[in-house]
């Protein structure tokens, strides 16, 4: 009976992880080898957003983009950034809250936007089916550390293993999909050589 009453428990407290608001309970999934260290919002200092549009998992498109603002080597830089364009995309875009679902900086932290289970603003037509992550700064004309780049192939295989990914997702970068030079050339020559990159979304 004892054992049993701990295994419900354990059950509800992980139903709870999943479904928490963006992530505020830090999901003992998310602390897989395969999982890069992921910032919550509450770290970063995220504004709270009432305005939640859950989607069904697991999501089958990834979309890559970058920021075009400065780029970031700390957590404090980064996590300026990150209060700022929450900010900006809040007040001045209207947007419901930060467009992007993961951010990652050249500290090779991933920082979290709307998560995997809420809908971001990042790609018209990508929304609900598509999980946004953005690369801070702007990669036209290099790459993002070493560090970013494994980061972001560290959280695509968390999201397969965690079941918010499709296993067979598919990759673009965001120039494909829509009008826009995001995620930069350099970059999106970079995301080319990816596991579930496609050529023709």
């Amino acid at each position: 009976m004892l054992l049993a009453s701990r295994l419900l428990i354990a059950l509800f407290s992980f139903v709870l992880c999943i479904f928490a608001i963006r992530g505020d309970c830090e999901c003992a999934t998310d602390a897989r080898p395969d999982c890069p260290e992921i910032k919550w919002r509450h770290k970063w200092g995220s504004n709270a957003s009432d305005n939640n549009v859950y989607r069904p998992i697991p999501v089958k498109r990834v979309v890559i983009h970058h920021t075009v603002t400065p780029e970031c080597n700390s957590f404090e830089q980064c996590s300026r950034i990150v209060r700022n364009m929450q900010a900006f995309h809040l007040n001045t875009k209207k947007y419901q809250d930060i467009a992007y679902n993961f951010l990652i900086g050249d500290d090779g932290l991933v920082y979290e936007g709307t998560g995997w289970h809420v809908a971001g603003s990042h790609t018209y037509g990508y929304n609900r089916n598509g999980t946004g992550i953005a690369f801070i700064g702007d990669f036209s004309a290099k790459l993002p550390s070493s560090k970013a780049l494994d980061a972001a192939k560290h959280l695509l295989k968390c999201g397969v293993e965690n079941g918010a990914l499709d296993t067979n997702y598919e990759l673009y970068a965001a120039s494909q999909v829509i009008s826009t030079q995001s995620p930069g050339l350099t970059l999106y020559n970079e995301i080319q050589e990816w596991d579930h990159w496609s050529p023709n979304p």
